[in-house]
């Protein structure tokens, strides 16, 4: 599903002076059907409550599934965008790290499905998302 000749230090490239870099996301591991991601929960990812921002999760979320999808299909003729997430927030977390992990649940010709799950350090269930994205030809 995942073309298997992408990198970790292509994907955490691909992250220099975006959103990504800003939360400080770092891609850790890309598999077959899987890719992973580690962000730190620091100020820059805080509410005003000093707990996680479900936007940071959700931000965190987003780019699993995105980072996924663009690398499951054929960058020279086709793109893939995001059509709709959501999320629940399971678990708040003031601090530390949390990690995601994007993996498939529909590979189609024009639409793919991606599950996200983000936990804690203590591998505690902080957040499950489910993004939607459109596959389209390039013009």
């Amino acid at each position: 599903m995942i073309n298997e000749t992408i990198t970790v230090n292509q994907l955490n490239e691909m992250s220099k002076n975006t959103m990504m870099e800003h939360l400080d996301i770092e891609f850790t591991a890309i598999g077959k059907d899987f890719v992973e991601a580690k962000m730190p929960v620091d100020h820059r990812h805080h509410q005003p409550y000093g707990l996680m921002h479900g936007g940071a999760s959700v931000t965190l979320a987003e780019t699993l599934g995105s980072v996924a999808a663009h690398c499951s299909v054929d960058t020279s003729k086709q793109l893939t965008v995001g059509l709709e997430i959501n999320a629940n927030h399971i678990k708040s977390v003031r601090s530390g790290y949390v990690y995601g992990k994007a993996t498939p649940i529909h590979i189609g010709k024009s639409t793919q499905v991606w599950s996200i799950t983000i936990s804690d350090e203590k591998q505690n269930l902080v957040s499950v998302s489910r993004l939607t994205v459109s596959v389209i030809d390039k013009r």
